[in-house]
């Protein structure tokens, strides 16, 4: 009788996760393109990629390029976007695994995206300025030895986000437990956490539409797939970014948020001496000083870089 009971409790414990599962994936099916520009998808190994482009074609090509985590998209650069689309021949890329993009179960790793950085630019822009956010400054980097941009402009980039755990990748990977894991991981109280510990300096800024967004971005199928290998520390590049830096020849900017704690200030400075590159430092903001303070992100950028003549 007991182990019948034990048994029960089990099946009625799994018969809930997966109808919750199944309930939470329901409510995010609405998932729009949030950009405002023209969307396209580009095949890569199999994969259909969505980008949203914008502006006009005789400017300067810029491709976007946002962070990693749970619910990350190009949604990331939407306060700036039609600002940037002034200037520039806007592509708006959300990653294989992310956003509107389709999500296989692949083992998704670094090297699979700085590929896929390098054939993205190569095959639909034409030697872009590249604006990259966080682990994907990584990626970025790794591409540039083998792909002509333009110039790089780095937000508080980094090679380096967690203890190398594969089993956390195989646990989330897992059909019931860990799209249930991954779904307490990628909650809305989760996300705003995220938002209001490492992503805004003032919480304040933290939209709900944002929030909201990055939810739906979670719950797409398949969506556990990329962020099992971030969350394990197996999206880490194996080189040494200051290392690379130093060694790129394209030119490159590197932008820090000023209070940013987990990627802080000071690796900023580090690596902008060992490479000698510029270093921006954006006051009242962390690690999405370009989300967080667009109009002054855009004006450094309409300054400083290469851009259509007026």
């Amino acid at each position: 009788m007991k182990a019948r009971t034990v048994l029960g409790a089990a099946a009625g414990i799994v018969g809930g996760a997966v109808l919750g599962n199944r309930l939470l994936r329901n409510r995010a099916s609405e998932f729009e393109n949030p950009l405002p520009g023209v969307e396209r998808t580009y095949r890569w190994r199999g994969i259909e990629v969505a980008y949203t482009v914008a502006g006009d074609p005789n400017d300067p090509d810029m491709l976007l390029c946002h962070s990693i985590h749970a619910g990350a998209s190009s949604h990331e650069f939407e306060p700036l976007f039609e600002q940037l689309a002034e200037n520039y021949h806007v592509f708006a890329v959300d990653l294989p695994g992310f956003g509107r993009s389709e999500r296989p179960p692949l083992v998704y790793s670094p090297t699979l995206y700085a590929e896929f950085v390098r054939d993205f630019a190569r095959d639909v822009t034409d030697e872009p300025i590249v604006l990259a956010s966080s682990l994907t400054g990584s990626f970025v980097v790794d591409a540039a030895s083998e792909t002509d941009f333009e110039h790089l402009v780095l937000i508080c980039p980094t090679d380096e986000t967690a203890a190398e755990r594969p089993w956390l990748r195989t646990l989330i990977r897992t059909p019931i437990v860990g799209t249930t894991l991954f779904n307490l991981l990628a909650s809305k109280p989760s996300i705003r956490y995220f938002y209001d510990r490492d992503g805004y300096y003032d919480r304040d800024r933290i939209g709900e539409d944002e929030v909201e967004y990055a939810w739906r971005s979670a719950h797409q199928p398949g969506a556990r797939y990329a962020p099992a290998s971030f969350a394990s520390g197996t999206l880490d590049p194996d080189f040494d970014l200051q290392t690379e830096l130093a060694a790129l020849d394209t030119p490159a900017t590197l932008v820090w948020g000023r209070d940013a704690e987990l990627v802080p200030l000071r690796q900023g400075r580090t690596l902008a001496d060992a490479a000698d590159l510029d270093l921006v430092v954006i006051d009242y903001s962390t690690l999405l000083p370009h989300a967080e303070h667009p109009d002054k992100f855009v004006e450094y950028l309409t300054a400083e870089l290469p851009r259509a003549e007026q």
